[in-house]
């Protein structure tokens, strides 16, 4: 870390930068070889900006002279304005509804001529500023569940929205701030339940709901059961049993068919079951979806997964090399420069490269975590933990579902998944933290 007094280096994180360059070098190679076409003459197709590579390349100078302007920036600008960018970001994703551009199955962008803006991906640094700005205030109790509820409508109002927009990866990924929420005091009560309601609507899609059914009941019966004979309150402890047995099977009878069959896209619905290995039961099926789904000509709903697979397994131990691909470079993976680029570098660099990549983001993850701890303004550490658990939330799902551990939701690959409202996001998220942690000795509110 260099720690110069004079200058734009003075107090700043070196090493962050670092990993934050070469990650975006991996992204623009990783565009070049699954775009660049034989015979272009390379440098002058890098300055065209009409290929892919060209047109991230550029994006990436944007994305870091706006990162350079950050670094000139007070810190205490970005605490004095962080309620209005969150207004700003909610008002962004209302203008949405009027002026979106239907792309790829999502109503969430906004197009200026050939440019186009995705308002759920920003918001995500609005919504980083604001909670950290909330949960940073002096008089702050957040043992309440007053303060709790605050904290987690700042977080899920611009989820509901995005949801809206037909955008349900994005939407998820606002959940990950309620990592932060757990580190500054949210009960692991909370955390326990979350997970909980996450396995019971596993388990909801992976059993039969008779057999479900049975199974809650059975467990209720013996957690009743034990407790009647060794609490002295048995009445209310019981009463709080049987509700909890209630709202679990109305969950698995009623409000996860509700949400497949009139929340979820069809597509969406088709991807989570095929990721489990299932059929899609008739209960969990919009009107009319069934003969949508299986109309002549339309390619297996996992067949993005399949050629993703096969590309990372033809990569072997040591990769085929650059430009030496064939699933990636012929086009056999869908979206292999956007959502799938994990497989092209599994493709061409086979085992070793891809634990390379892991092992940057893992050092990448680590020091922004050893950054967020040496803060002394609570409002650093939260932010800092903000970007830590959106950078991870996006590394996990991407990978997994390239790799098919998880549905594919269209979630980018951090820094490395071409889209130019995706770098601007993330180089935006890392150098804010940046800038506030070489002013870690000031206490910021």
């Amino acid at each position: 870390m260099n720690r110069n007094d004079t200058g734009i280096s003075k107090g700043i994180d070196v090493s962050l930068i670092w990993l934050y360059l070469l990650l975006v070098m991996v992204g623009i190679m990783a565009i070049f070889a699954v775009t660049y076409k034989e015979g272009d003459a390379v440098l002058a197709s890098f300055f065209s900006f009409k290929t892919d590579y060209s047109k991230q390349m550029y994006y990436f100078f944007i994305a870091f002279v706006l990162g350079i302007f950050i670094l000139l920036t007070d810190s205490k600008f970005f605490t004095a304005t962080a309620n209005i960018w969150y207004a700003l970001g909610i008002v962004m994703l209302l203008l949405v509804f009027p002026f979106h551009s239907r792309v790829k199955g999502t109503e969430s962008i906004i197009r200026f001529g050939g440019f186009q803006f995705q308002p759920a991906e920003f918001c995500k640094v609005c919504v980083c500023l604001a909670l950290a700005k909330y949960l940073s205030l002096p008089n702050l109790d957040f043992s309440k569940t007053r303060s709790q509820l605050i904290a987690a409508g700042i977080v899920l109002l611009p989820s509901m929205l995005t949801i809206l927009q037909s955008e349900t990866g994005l939407a998820l990924v606002y959940f990950s701030f309620f990592i932060v929420m757990y580190r500054e005091g949210l009960p692991a009560t909370v955390l326990v339940v979350g997970f909980s309601l996450a396995a019971l609507v596993v388990a909801t899609l992976l059993v039969d709901k008779n057999v479900l059914a049975v199974a809650l009941t059975v467990v209720a019966a013996l957690v009743g059961y034990i407790i009647y004979r060794q609490s002295r309150r048995k009445r209310g402890i019981l009463t709080k049993v049987v509700f909890i047995w209630i709202i679990c099977v109305g969950i698995q009878r009623f409000g996860v068919p509700f949400v497949f069959k009139h929340v979820m896209q069809p597509y969406q619905v088709e991807r989570i079951f095929s990721t489990i290995g299932r059929d899609i039961p008739e209960e969990y099926q919009k009107t009319g979806s069934k003969q949508e789904l299986q109309k002549p000509g339309k390619k297996d709903v996992d067949y993005n997964v399949k050629q993703s697979k096969i590309a990372i397994g033809s990569g072997g131990f040591t990769g085929k090399g650059l430009l030496k691909g064939t699933q990636t470079r012929y086009d056999f993976v869908p979206e292999q420069r956007t959502d799938f680029i994990f497989c092209t570098i599994g493709e061409g660099f086979g085992f070793i490269g891809t634990t390379v990549l892991l092992g940057i983001y893992m050092l990448l993850l680590f020091r922004i975590v050893a950054v967020a701890e040496r803060q002394r303004s609570v409002f650093s550490r939260c932010y800092a933990y903000g970007v830590a658990a959106v950078l991870f939330f996006h590394v996990t799902i991407n990978i997994c579902m390239t790799i098919g551990l998880a549905p594919v939701i269209g979630i980018p690959l951090p820094f490395i998944s071409y889209g130019g409202t995706a770098l601007l996001t993330f180089t935006i998220l890392l150098f804010i933290l940046i800038r506030l942690d070489a002013d870690r000795q000031m206490v910021l509110r």
